[in-house]
């Protein structure tokens, strides 16, 4: 993660695993990097996951994130059928699997990815706060 640190990039990273547990793709958020606003770890770590396996349903995959994932990628995990959701670090602003919203478990989404928060929350959450503290140096 010290790489996305030194390119202004919050530090945020995800795996997609495989029904195996084996990691299958990675992502980081590169937002600021590529001037993408959809270059957030977890859409790289599923499209790399997509492109490995040739297929974008990913119901037998588990996506890992540092953070909690925001609507645009709860929402990309529900379009993939991800099948489970794991996260370390809640995000209180922009968090859309169960702490400001819940898009997996919406009534109206039809893939239900099981979600499991709070992670390594210490951990990842430190990472996040030292990632601010020295950016406002």
């Amino acid at each position: 993660m010290s790489a996305m640190t030194a390119l202004a990039d919050v530090p945020v990273g995800a795996v997609v695993l495989d029904r195996h547990d084996r990691v299958i793709a990675r992502g980081y958020n590169r937002r600021d990097a590529n001037g993408d606003i959809l270059a957030h770890a977890e859409i790289e770590a599923m499209r790399s996951a997509a492109a490995r396996t040739y297929n974008w349903n990913l119901q037998d995959c588990t996506l890992v994130v540092t953070l909690e994932p925001c609507p645009m990628c709860a929402g990309a995990a529900v379009m993939s059928h991800i099948g489970r959701i794991v996260f370390g670090a809640w995000d209180a602003k922009m968090g859309a699997c169960g702490s400001v919203w819940d898009i997996p478990r919406d009534p109206h989404v039809g893939s239900k990815p099981e979600v499991i928060g709070g992670v390594l929350e210490q951990e990842c959450s430190e990472l996040l706060t030292s990632f601010f503290r020295d950016r406002r140096k």
